[in-house]
């Protein structure tokens, strides 16, 4: 749509309100104001929601494999020969033994549960979400009677390199004064720091072979851990590793990263779309705004639509003045809101640690987000739409009061001026 001067000029003196239309003003501060907030609170709460939703990807398939091999019943034996054609396939990165379990920990009187997970050396020397976040202590002399727990763990249970652990096995063993609880304690050799709570506060790390002795598992283990090159797209990898594993006489089941954590994803993405529709409320109030101060300088500005009419303005003319004069307001206001939205969303973090030291409230709590710090990831995809979707509800805000304006009749106008 192309404006000539004369409207341009006519949209900008209407937007500059005189003081008998200062109410006029401000409902289009109002408006302008409204659509800013909409648009950055929308670009914010989507970048925060895209830093949680990658985080957690980041950390839980880091530390849980892409693909996992678990026998139906008992646990996996002879897996050498499965585990040899599986790591042969281009597409796997990597296949490790695991063996997993939960127990029981003691220390000084202090007890809770854990996630015990048993793998070789070498796996959890390269697995980068480990290795690369060791708070205190080495993994290079990972021996047998030596464990790796989380910073949350250590804190909790005033635990420090060099101490020992006692870990009690749910299953018992059998003597002649009847079933015994299997305890066994075990030094500590590193503290690892992910930043995600569940896992620094109850995950330990042990050798295999010491975990197949403590869980009583044999030379057998409870599931293989893959990690592939593509973990989004696991079709064919999948039809690929059944093929690789063939007839077996052991039943098996085989999980993927999407299977096991279904149900967390599926409530990220929902409350996601959710908290989108919410705060696209805000634009749309906004809207109305547009709406309601448009007809407001539209009724105002009765006299001068009719003389303009009478020296030959066109009703087009007269509808374009009051459509360009709305569209600036969401231009503006969209505009603003961008600017402040990308802002926020790029310090998020360290407005979140002035908003703690000033309030002495933790408003991103461990304990209930899982994630240490607060992650933001703009993805510009939903920057867009969030621009296109403000920019179109503020552009067909201005329609109904601007086809108002060019049906007014200039001699009913100025007859009651």
């Amino acid at each position: 749509m192309i404006f000539s001067p004369f409207e341009r000029l006519v949209a900008m003196r209407y937007l500059r309100a005189r003081r008998q239309e200062g109410f006029i003003s401000v409902i289009t501060w109002f408006s302008l104001i409204g659509i800013a907030l909409g648009v950055a609170t929308l670009i914010v709460v989507m970048s925060v929601m895209n830093g949680f939703r990658q985080e957690l990807f980041q950390r839980v398939i880091g530390l849980n494999g892409h693909m996992n091999l678990y026998a139906m019943q008992g646990p996996l034996d002879d897996y050498q020969a499965v585990l040899d054609r599986i790591k042969k396939l281009p597409d796997v990165v990597s296949v490790s033994p695991t063996v997993e379990a939960q127990a029981l920990i003691t220390h000084e009187g202090a007890a809770s549960g854990a996630y015990v997970r048993g793998v070789t050396a070498e796996a959890i020397r390269d697995r980068p979400t480990i290795a690369a976040h060791i708070a205190s202590g080495s993994l290079n002399d990972f021996g047998d009677n030596e464990i790796a727990i989380g910073v949350r763990m250590a804190q909790r249970l005033d635990l420090r390199i060099g101490d020992t652990l006692t870990l009690i096995s749910p299953v018992s063993k059998s003597t002649v004064f009847g079933s015994v609880p299997r305890l066994r304690g075990y030094k500590i050799a590193a503290i690892f720091d992910v930043g995600m709570f569940e896992y620094d506060n109850s995950f330990i790390f042990m050798p295999l072979q010491a975990a197949q002795a403590f869980f009583s598992t044999g030379s057998g283990v409870t599931s293989l851990e893959m990690f592939v090159r593509d973990p989004q797209n696991l079709q064919q990898v999948r039809s690929d590793i059944v093929a690789a594993i063939g007839p077996s006489q052991q039943p098996f089941r085989l999980l993927d990263w999407q299977q096991n954590n279904s149900s967390f994803f599926t409530a990220l993405q929902v409350e996601r779309n959710v908290m989108f529709l919410i705060l696209t409320m805000i634009i749309l109030v906004a809207a109305f705004n547009i709406i309601s101060s448009l007809i407001m300088l539209v009724k105002d500005k009765g006299r001068d639509i009719a003389i303009m009419r009478t020296m030959g303005a066109t009703r087009g003319m007269i509808m374009r003045i009051f459509f360009l004069n709305g569209s600036f307001i969401g231009v503006a206001g969209t505009s603003t809101g961008l600017v402040l939205g990308l802002f926020i969303a790029r310090h998020i973090e360290g407005l979140r640690q002035i908003v703690q030291a000033v309030t002495h409230t933790d408003p991103f709590a461990p304990s209930v987000y899982f994630l240490t710090h607060m992650p933001s990831v703009v993805d510009w995809h939903d920057v867009t739409h969030v621009v296109i979707m403000a920019l179109t509800l503020s552009f067909l805000a201005t329609l109904y009061p601007a086809w108002r304006a060019a049906k007014l009749d200039p001699v009913e106008a100025l007859r009651y001026e």
